[in-house]
């Protein structure tokens, strides 16, 4: 494994040990709202800082770029980091939820870790290294029918322009596939595509902390990332 997605791997852990320990119990933990659908927990910050520390202590001439703290630092290598994807269903109790980081080097992803603490699996990147679900190589999925396809689907769950063509797309993929999927995790909902379970995933209105990790993710798996 290399040396920088060993450090991130390990900054998902220390992450994940945070968020299982407050998911014992749930009712007890803060939560804030952001924008509409869009929550924040005492758990997602107290995350977010765990790894930032643990990257930080490594490499601590790197910069940041972390959902709820914001960007911090200059330089060509950039950690880009989600403390939960998927925060609503962990407020709900959902175990589809993960921490999802990624360096990018002058831009461009290098490493990925998507780790949800709920299951243990872990999922891991390098550019030009392959995709490993738990250390076994990854694949997509070999489907080419689309009435065989399963579908994830995300948009913006607040108003939104050209919302009314997002339906119109989220009915046609309905009517054409074996179902869609919207699971409240975009990525997650990547890291299935790169491993088979979704035959693909269209989505809009998402983050660089959404994408940055499932992007490299399925690219590494043999999948193919294009704008809609």
């Amino acid at each position: 494994m290399h040396p920088m997605l060993n450090v991130a791997v390990k900054a998902a852990r220390a992450a994940g040990k945070i968020i299982n320990r407050a998911e014992l119990d749930i009712d007890q933990v803060r939560v804030g709202v952001k924008g509409p659908n869009d929550f924040v927990t005492e758990t997602d910050q107290a995350a977010e800082q765990a790894i930032i520390e643990t990257l930080k202590k490594a490499y601590p001439d790197h910069a940041i770029l972390a959902e709820e703290s914001g960007q911090s630092g200059s330089s060509d290598f950039e950690w880009v980091i989600d403390p939960i994807d998927g925060t609503a269903n962990f407020i709900h109790g959902l175990p589809h939820y993960a921490i999802a980081i990624a360096l990018r080097v002058k831009g461009q992803v290098q490493q990925a870790v998507v780790y949800n603490p709920a299951n243990n699996e872990l999922f891991t990147a390098s550019k030009g290294e392959g995709a490993y679900l738990n250390g076994k190589r990854m694949r997509v999925s070999k489907r080419i029918k689309p009435n065989e396809f399963l579908v994830g689907f995300a948009f913006p769950s607040g108003p939104a322009e050209g919302s009314a063509q997002v339906k119109k797309k989220m009915l046609a993929l309905t009517e054409s596939t074996a179902g869609i999927r919207k699971s409240g995790s975009a990525v997650l909902d990547l890291a299935y595509v790169a491993c088979g379970r979704l035959d693909g995933y269209l989505c809009y209105g998402l983050k660089p902390w959404d994408l940055a990790t499932g992007v490299l993710l399925v690219s590494e798996a043999g999948g193919l990332i294009t704008d809609p």
